[in-house]
């Protein structure tokens, strides 16, 4: 006798999982993601990781291309400011995306889309809490829908 009611497999498949693009740094930020994973501390698994030299070495378009190619959101995440191993690099990193963020928001998109973080190399607990809130936020906002080609062309591409 089969039964109407779904199971709860069946629930969990049909719930909206966002796709996240993260950027993170090679030295501080990076290594904080690995720190969480090594020490087995639980986070979304919905993020993709892209390891870059350092934050300021994003590309703002970089950032438009992943949301134009699919992602739901974007997390940009490097050293502490003062912290860098470049010196510098992570203030650039500040200016330009305090720059982006005024952008995005003129294009209307929504603000918790693509957000930034610092987060050391022994912050594997704050990796963990910075990808749970930017996993929430976005979730909160739905798939996205600008920017964004046809699901379509993304599929042919593909």
């Amino acid at each position: 006798m089969k039964s109407d009611r779904p199971n709860a497999s069946d629930k969990s498949d049909r719930i909206w999982q966002p796709k996240i693009l993260a950027f993170l740094c090679n030295w501080c930020s990076y290594a904080g993601a690995d720190l969480a994973g090594v020490s087995r501390i639980q986070y979304p698994s919905n993020i993709r990781v892209v390891r870059i030299p350092c934050s300021g070495r994003v590309n703002p378009m970089f950032i438009l291309k992943s949301l134009q190619n699919g992602f739901d959101g974007v997390l940009v995440s490097g050293c502490h400011p003062g912290d860098c191993h470049y010196i510098s690099g992570n203030y650039v990193a500040r200016r330009k995306f305090a720059v982006l963020k005024t952008v995005l928001e003129f294009m209307g998109l929504e603000p918790g889309r693509v957000q930034f973080s610092w987060v050391s190399a022994g912050e594997g607990e704050k990796f963990a809490q910075v990808v749970t809130k930017v996993t929430e936020d976005v979730r909160a906002l739905g798939p996205a829908t600008r920017l964004v080609k046809s699901r379509e062309s993304l599929k042919a591409e593909s």
